[in-house]
């Protein structure tokens, strides 16, 4: 699932998105332990999706969008650039 088309997403939608996800991925866990995978990336896969929900649903719980983004100031550029 791609970024843009998380964001066209309601929070609910998104909630419940990754509910199945993670019920998807304990349930491959749990076969991957009994029985070879036919496809074991797609627990990469899963693991990324949820991350990205997560992430979205972060983002709107502070307000933020990528169009809302703050460019970085000058104090963050130099903090970052002495370490």
């Amino acid at each position: 699932m791609r970024a843009d088309e998380i964001r066209e997403l309601t929070a609910d939608d998104i909630k419940a998105r990754v509910a199945e996800l993670e019920e998807e991925r304990f349930r491959l866990r749990f076969r991957s332990a009994t029985e070879p995978l036919e496809n074991p990336l797609r627990l990469r896969t899963i693991r990324k999706d949820i991350a990205r929900l997560k992430t979205i649903l972060g983002e709107r719980a502070r307000g933020q969008s990528e169009q809302q983004a703050q460019p970085a100031t000058a104090k963050t550029r130099e903090r970052s650039k002495n370490g």
